[in-house]
């Protein structure tokens, strides 16, 4: 029995319809599979697949108007020839077999599989299915253009905005932190730390990271010269305060590159000191850090006064502490880091009570509650309640602290290490 000559061309007619499926198919699903960000960077650098696709996505509703049209008269075509197929190879109508039948070709070969192609290699898929789908939606345009219209109304009547908003595609900053997280094997720890540091900007304020009050190291010109000298002879800092009789009273900032002037004189006075001293520059601890890190480069300067509500001196914040906020500490010598914190044999640490949490928190990669207290101190006064009269062992959240000293109604020092039996949410 030889095979009938239509029958051949019927099944080759119905495998090539099965093929123009699954192109629009994986095409459909690798242009929604795009990464946005990488085709714009793809974009900006020539690649003509990218330009294609970015210009296909700018519309949509065209695009998918484009692909749904091909693919429905594809389907509905193959389903034609299986019908044909079926009536010569089973002499029967066999509507539920021929359906059944197609259903199972079609998923296999037009849907699952090359939609997971797509998926799996969008770009693989949809820079080259570009160039026909751009060509499809110039000679389409008219039949496209008047589904849309219909399709458009319809979204309309039901409340819905056909439009797409640009702002949707834009990352938010914590969108734009769990990219940064998920990038951790495309990006050096460090430079992740450094992007993560940066998006933190905003949450923190002058006062978490400025050095208070008390430990400000400034010069009284009201000292007698020599006293003033010697400061200015072991000045560890490159600026130091310049201030009458109490910190409240800054007259400037004196930077030692500019004392060497002072060297040309023949006699030293106070005058000449405070003529060298640059204006003090005075900012409210609110201050976002990500705000002053603008200011200070907008002023040229690197040191600010922080003050409270009343104007009273609160501490001081410098360049270099908000760009240690982003790259970390500019030592990896604990000790020359941080005079606070002194690590002991047993693996635990003595820490002054007045330490920043923060500090605390980023020398040790530490995570100690720093959304009230500022201090280590204060931290201790919130969960205690009460300053106690002998030493005592405190269990914090994932921390063991141990007071060892209490002076002035504060804790001096505390001793503390890692509770090794937390388990930390992961």
């Amino acid at each position: 029995m030889t095979e009938d000559p239509s029958l051949s061309s019927l099944i080759l007619w119905f495998a090539g319809l099965l093929l123009a499926s699954a192109y629009f198919s994986s095409s459909e699903t690798g242009m929604m599979s795009l990464n946005r960000y990488r085709m714009n960077h793809l974009k900006q650098h020539g690649h003509a697949g990218a330009e294609r696709a970015s210009k296909l996505l700018e519309k949509p509703d065209k695009l998918i108007g484009v692909i749904l049209i091909g693919n429905n008269f594809v389907n509905f075509l193959a389903a034609s020839f299986a019908t044909n197929i079926a009536l010569i190879i089973l002499g029967d109508p066999a509507p539920v077999t021929t359906a059944v039948v197609l259903t199972l070709i079609v998923l296999v070969f037009a849907e699952v599989t090359p939609k997971t192609i797509a998926a799996l290699y969008p770009e693989k898929i949809a820079y080259p299915s570009s160039i026909l789908l751009s060509l499809l939606l110039r000679l389409l345009y008219p039949v496209v253009w008047i589904v849309n219209i219909i399709s458009n109304g319809l979204l309309k009547s039901l409340g819905f905005e056909p439009q797409v908003d640009d702002s949707l595609q834009q990352l938010t900053p914590e969108e734009l932190r769990t990219v940064v997280h998920e990038s951790r094997s495309r990006l050096p720890k460090k430079r992740q730390g450094m992007l993560l540091n940066i998006l933190d900007l905003e949450k923190v304020q002058v006062d978490d990271i400025m050095v208070p009050r008390h430990e400000i190291q400034g010069m009284d010109i009201d000292d007698e010269i020599d006293t003033i000298l010697d400061q200015i002879s072991s000045a560890q800092h490159t600026r130091l305060p310049v201030y009458r009789g109490d910190i409240d009273n800054v007259v400037g900032i004196l930077h030692m590159r500019s004392t060497g002037r002072l060297l040309k004189l023949d006699h030293i006075n106070k005058a000449a000191i405070v003529q060298e001293t640059m204006d003090p520059y005075f900012i409210p601890e609110s201050t976002p850090l990500h705000t002053q890190l603008f200011a200070f480069q907008n002023r040229k300067l690197r040191m600010a006064i922080v003050v409270d509500e009343f104007g009273a001196v609160r501490g001081l914040v410098t360049l270099e502490d908000i760009l240690e906020e982003i790259v970390g500490e500019f030592t990896t010598d604990l000790s020359d880091s941080n005079r606070d914190i002194h690590m002991q044999a047993d693996g635990s640490y003595v820490i002054d009570g007045g330490a920043s949490i923060r500090e605390i928190n980023r020398l040790l990669s530490w995570n100690l509650d720093s959304r009230g207290a500022k201090t280590l101190n204060g931290l201790l006064m919130e969960y205690l309640q009460s300053i106690p009269d002998s030493s005592i062992g405190i269990r914090l959240d994932g921390y063991f602290a141990e007071i060892i000293q209490v002076k002035d109604n504060v804790f001096r020092t505390v001793r503390m290490w890692e509770d090794p039996d937390w388990e930390w949410d992961s």
